[in-house]
């Protein structure tokens, strides 16, 4: 099993806690061209649930969303957010603790997902469908707690995001291109979707990054899985490439391709 889908490794080093996320996710918001904004783009589309909703998230990660829209969110949803990891859990509470919503968090494989059928009103996964083993189980799984007139969200990429970082890395350290995402992705995600979904659509998000910082930069290089195998040699040969780019040009271009699917569990009109 690849290390981008093997439970110990997810649970007990990349998402141990949230502080690879946090590198990552710190580089998009301070650099991302679209001032609007990724968390914002995903709950326009929620927002087209009902006043009383029940919503189900997988693999939560650190709560991003929801700490980013707090202010967004209809008094009468009811959320569950669930995460293989506990060390995500825990920053996903620190994060929305303060907000004073009634989040439960819970532990879940979304493969086994323990919760009866059509009990939910949406259920998202936002980026992380790639990191699932059997995804066919798990699109199973969400169909079935999903109610019948009820819409899975599901976030990934595309296959020229962040390119010109890829390149580089392929270039210096022999990085494997997009070798977490490649498994549910912007270009064969529809297909996976519409085996259990009768009605996918595509969202675009449109944005890139110019970035101006090179330690942020380098800190999210390093909080990848594809990068855990680089010697410090790598990084420093990384490191001085960028520092030339933003020397030359004064920030750092890279492209992003990020969508989100919206699927419904019966393709009824009014989607």
């Amino acid at each position: 099993m690849s290390r981008f889908t093997d439970r110990n490794y997810l649970t007990q080093e990349q998402y141990k806690n949230s502080s690879n996320l946090d590198a990552r996710v710190a580089l998009h918001k301070q650099f991302s061209t679209n001032p609007y904004g990724w968390f914002n783009f995903v709950f326009d589309e929620l927002s087209t649930l009902p006043a009383n909703a029940n919503v189900l998230e997988v693999g939560c990660g650190s709560g991003e969303l929801w700490k980013e829209c707090a202010s967004k969110i209809p008094m009468g949803w009811a959320l569950t957010l669930t995460d293989l990891s506990e060390g995500m859990l825990d920053s996903a509470w620190r994060n929305l603790v303060v907000t004073g919503r009634n989040f439960k968090f819970e532990h879940a494989d979304v493969q086994e997902l323990p919760y009866s059928n059509k009990t939910f009103d949406a259920v998202i996964a936002n980026h992380m469908l790639y990191h699932v083993p059997d995804r066919k189980k798990a699109l199973k799984e969400i169909q079935r707690v999903l109610k019948d007139d009820g819409v899975l969200f599901a976030a990934t990429l595309g296959q020229n995001h962040m390119r010109e970082m890829w390149d580089l890395l392929e270039r210096v350290g022999n990085a494997r291109r997009y070798i977490v995402t490649t498994g549910f992705s912007s270009e064969n995600g529809s297909e996976q979707l519409q085996e259990f979904f009768p009605r996918v659509e595509l969202r675009e998000y449109r944005d890139g990054l110019k970035v101006t910082d090179l330690a942020v930069m380098m800190a999210y290089i390093r909080s990848m899985s594809s990068t855990m195998d680089f010697q410090e040699e790598t990084f420093q040969s990384v490191e001085r490439e960028f520092a030339e780019i933003i020397e030359k040009n004064g920030e750092i271009f890279i492209e992003k391709s990020a969508v989100l699917f919206k699927a419904l569990k019966h393709g009824r009109s009014g989607f």
